[in-house]
């Protein structure tokens, strides 16, 4: 895969969002068949790995730690504070004791002495942004850490951040479906100089026109309970995809991977964590690398796909309140 900057270090632009492997979308692969897609994505040329303390609450880290241990000194490791499980709930705490010790945890759940980028997942809006970022800056003059993150923040937030200290990267969902960094914050991650990570590249599995009824959905997966995957809306999306799927005929591939070609054609400071258990999902993925979509194939999906099209809102109410992003 070509290569782009994130953190001071060049990794193949397409990597591995690991949280499927134990969290959110139903039962957690057992360890011997994450294994397996793990070992796929090394073969496939992936090399940035992203997890976080919530994601199983804690144990897709230390699955991550036994798998790739023996890999640490050739990949870009990623994970993420401020939003752990706390007696089986999750909970927002962004206060500088809390930060320090979920980074204590997760490098022993993960098996290294130090992550080449750590996130802050949430920010708690009753700490003071430049507070959390002040006790993760003295992380990385401890060496514990070698650069931060944040996710879902917005441009106004991520300003103030990088005032105390860069920011070297910023993880926020988007997709054909979800524009909102376009609002903002991409652009201003590009003055700044952070890399933009884009999380659920994929819409949740919705780009790969895989996923048409709710119904189908097993028990225990979060789109279950999202406003986009309720009959009403997802009718009215699906709709959406005839042009999607035009354009993958004509480039001889696949929905999902024009999707994600599309997202690649936005900036070069843009990198892709899609997620998934599926070994032959993970390989077309990786092969998204490859297609390059003509100027009318983006105008198009630019305008099909246009935030005013989609319907429904991409967060529940009361997790909508939890973020910081800009919204159509």
């Amino acid at each position: 895969m070509k290569q782009r900057e994130i953190a001071g270090q060049n990794v193949a632009e397409i990597g591995l969002g690991c949280m499927n492997l134990s969290h959110a979308y139903g039962h957690p692969l057992s360890e011997a068949d994450a294994a397996k897609v793990i070992d796929a994505a090394l073969d496939a040329g992936v090399r940035h790995f992203d997890s976080a303390a919530l994601y199983g609450l804690g144990s897709n880290e230390i699955l991550l730690g036994k798998l790739l241990k023996p890999h640490r000194k050739n990949i870009f490791l990623a994970s993420k504070c401020g939003m752990t499980g706390v007696d089986g709930k999750r909970v927002i705490d962004g206060r500088p004791k809390t930060l320090r010790s979920t980074l204590e945890q997760s490098l022993q759940n993960l098996q290294t002495d130090v992550l080449d980028l750590y996130y802050l997942h949430r920010w708690d809006k009753s700490v003071p942004i430049e507070d959390s970022v002040g006790e993760l800056s003295r992380l990385v003059d401890e060496g514990k850490i070698k650069a931060i993150g944040l996710s879902e923040v917005s441009s106004q937030t991520l300003q103030k951040a990088h005032a105390v200290h860069p920011i070297a990267a910023v993880q926020t969902e988007y997709s054909l479906w979800t524009r909102n960094p376009e609002i903002a914050v991409l652009e201003m991650c590009r003055k700044l100089g952070s890399a933009f990570v884009a999380f659920s590249p994929l819409a949740r599995g919705y780009l790969s026109g895989q996923v048409t009824d709710k119904n189908a959905l097993v028990d225990g997966d979060i789109r279950k309970g999202m406003p986009r995957f309720q009959p009403e809306h997802l009718q009215k999306n699906l709709a959406l995809l005839a042009e999607l799927k035009l354009i993958s005929e004509a480039q001889q591939c696949t929905m999902a991977q024009v999707s994600l070609a599309w997202l690649l054609h936005q900036g070069p400071h843009i990198h892709l964590i899609p997620g998934t258990t599926q070994i032959s999902h993970l390989r077309d993925n990786v092969g998204a690398s490859d297609i390059r979509l003509t100027s009318t194939q983006l105008a198009k999906l630019r305008q099909v796909f246009h935030p005013k099209h989609i319907s429904g809102p991409r967060y529940p109410s009361a997790t909508q309140l939890e973020i910081d992003t800009e919204e159509f």
